[in-house]
């Protein structure tokens, strides 16, 4: 969360390109039948280095098994989550040599420099490196020589960055009754604090993962920060003269010393002071995530197991699966309910909620105990997974082929016939859309609901489709296609566009209510945002293609630190500090470094990234696939 506030299709690659000018790329789909492991993708990537050798041990994430109520997930998670696998090459050779072999191919185009250095530098355009497909079966661990806190680097010591980084971390930390409970969302002394000093729900994400990833882990501060917002979420929440739901967990608390009783206490935000006064929908499936990820790293299957945990799970799952006028499977949400915490016009069915929603879903079917009424939990969770990845795959995802057919959509059709079953009006198709689609590529656009397309990109949304696999593997290829074809657009000069494009004039004024910090191409509205880099480089990795992180890497690397590490970047392509940024901004720190574990270790994705479950049903798609089923 910004602490401003306490809230599938990859271009068949058998058709390959004759020229680098002509010849439209293929815009056809074709499903890849046999994923290629990690180390086959190394060996393609000629790293000059013999892993002939090298053997892969299954470190399968998600068995999805259940049979008849006899419930295996939970057992097969645990199994999984203790495989040992083999040292490989590293990261940094996997990508040293990506542009050579890119010339050797003849794959590439020569354009100019967009790092703005103006030195007329140019640079050949990443193409598609081999991928893996959505299976996370062969992944294997990368060798991991370091000492001390920086756990990747091949020549045993730390880069000045990332010891920076590291410091900085450390100072965020946040005590309660002599234990670390937290990070700060910034550490600027320059600036007032405003809810700046406290210890935010999704920006201690990326810390806590950080906190695993290195490579002497700091495992209390994470199992530390989850029972105490566990604890927060007992209280009683109230809003003026309305009580939140019981599953609701906090925004963000603060440690105060309270004079009167001579000690310290917890002071929990749920919304009522936020900009807006929105509960935050996305702390609950945060929590869950990082509860997945911290018994993913340590095999401590003591928290997830204990009493209190599993009823705090159960709370904030029941608060999303209960009975309603809902005929759609995804969540109805306000404005303002997630990292963007702010009037954007993200109001109904925003793509960031519901793809956390599935993450969420399926990290607590993999935690959640069969006993009691955990049984009856976990079949509405499965009924439930299906029912939102079937939509979210066909509702949400557009590419230049299901464009032209909503282009040339009717209206006014009734019926289960309906193929414009939501009864989208063509002229409501934004210009800038037209222009932005690529013959190669497609995402999931930003919200779906009654003659109501949000056609605007959301990188958190679809970075975590493709990491919990609510995206297909083709819809996961296309996602990395659109980002490498659209560089200068969603990455820049500084990553990474939280949003694209930016709202502004008339529809800024209306739709943001003229927000004075929502300006075009600034914060929420069109920012680039540095935290992003470890949702990217995880997306990368998973879908084969580790050279577009090491590339936006590298950009961030020119100036994150230079800069005092800002909390987002404005303009068209990022170049200049945010108005309003805060300086040593937490995550952005975490951000950074959680990229460049997971980019030196790619072993470390196993953390925060799960299969795609082939127990799901679902129907085959096409890329000309209609709506109509």
């Amino acid at each position: 969360m910004s602490p401003a506030s306490p809230t599938e299709v990859c271009a068949d690659e058998s058709e390959k390109k004759t020229s680098a000018h002509n010849s439209p790329r293929n815009a056809s789909v074709k499903e890849t039948d046999t994923p290629e492991t990690i180390a086959e993708a190394y060996q393609k990537l000629n790293l000059g280095r013999d892993i002939s050798s090298v053997r892969t041990v299954s470190t399968s994430v998600d068995a999805g098994n259940c049979v008849d109520g006899n419930d295996k997930e939970g057992e097969q998670f645990k199994k999984n989550s203790t495989e040992k696998a083999v040292v490989v090459p590293t990261a940094e050779e996997m990508t040293k040599n990506c542009n050579s072999v890119v010339a050797e191919n003849s794959e590439f185009e020569v354009v100019s420099n967009i790092n703005g250095g103006g030195s007329g530098k140019t640079t050949s355009v990443l193409k598609p490196s081999p991928s893996v497909g959505m299976s996370l079966e062969n992944l294997v661990e990368v060798s991991s020589v370091a000492s001390g806190k920086n756990s990747g680097s091949e020549n045993g010591s730390a880069t000045a960055m990332m010891d920076e980084a590291w410091d900085l971390l450390a100072q965020s930390y946040v005590d309660f009754k002599g234990q670390h409970v937290g990070t700060l969302a910034a550490v600027d002394n320059s600036s007032e604090a405003l809810n700046y000093n406290q210890v935010f729900v999704r920006d201690f994400v990326p810390c806590g993962l950080a906190c695993l990833m290195k490579n002497n882990a700091d495992l209390e501060i994470v199992k530390n920060f989850l029972l105490k917002t566990l604890h927060l979420q007992g209280w009683e929440k109230r809003i003026d003269n309305f009580t939140l739901g019981e599953g609701v967990m906090p925004a963000s608390f603060k440690i105060s010393y309270d004079t009167q009783r001579q000690k310290e206490v917890l002071q929990a935000d749920f919304g009522g002071t936020a900009i807006g006064r929105v509960a935050p929908v996305d702390s609950g499936f945060w929590w869950i995530i990082l509860l997945r990820s911290y018994t993913k790293c340590t095999h401590d299957y003591s928290l997830s197991e204990l009493p209190e945990v599993q009823r705090g799970m159960k709370l904030i799952l029941n608060l999303c699966l209960s009975d309603g006028f809902d005929t759609f499977p995804t969540l109805l949400c306000a404005d303002g309910c997630s990292m963007i915490d702010r009037r954007m016009g993200i109001y109904g069915y925003p793509i960031e909620i519901q793809a956390l929603f599935f993450f969420a879903l399926r990290c607590a079917r993999q935690m959640l105990k069969p006993e009691h009424d955990g049984k009856e939990l976990i079949e509405r969770i499965d009924k439930r997974i299906t029912a939102l990845r079937f939509h979210i795959q066909n509702y949400y995802w557009l590419d230049f082929t299901q464009l032209n057919n909503i282009y040339r959509y009717k209206t006014e059709e009734y019926s289960h016939t309906a193929v414009n079953k939501f009864n989208v009006i063509p002229e409501s198709i934004p210009d800038w859309v037209l222009e932005f689609m690529p013959l190669r590529g497609g995402y999931f656009i930003g919200n779906v609901s009654p003659a109501r397309m949000d056609f605007r990109w959301f990188l958190i949304g679809n970075c975590i489709a493709i990491l919990s696999s609510l995206a297909t593997p083709t819809q996961a290829t296309a996602i990395m296609d659109l980002i490498e074809e659209r560089w200068t657009d969603l990455i820049g000069e500084m990553p990474l566009k939280i949003v694209y494009p930016a709202l502004e004039g008339h529809q800024w004024r209306i739709v943001t209510g003229c927000d004075p910090k929502n300006t075009r191409w600034s914060y929420h509205n069109g920012g680039s945002w540095p935290v992003l880099l470890w949702l990217l480089t995880a997306a990368s990795i998973k879908t084969g293609r580790p050279q577009i992180a090491k590339r936006a890497i590298e950009l961030a690397e020119q100036r994150l630190s230079k800069d005092g590490w800002p909390e987002y970047y404005d303009g068209i392509t990022g170049r200049y500090i945010g108005k309003q940024a805060r300086k040593n901004q937490t995550w952005s720190i975490a951000g950074y470094l959680v990229a460049k574990l997971m980019i030196e270790n790619p072993s470390n994705l196993l953390m925060i990234s799960l299969e795609e479950d082939k127990k799901i049903t679902k129907p085959k798609l096409t890329r000309s696939a209609s709506w109509t089923f």
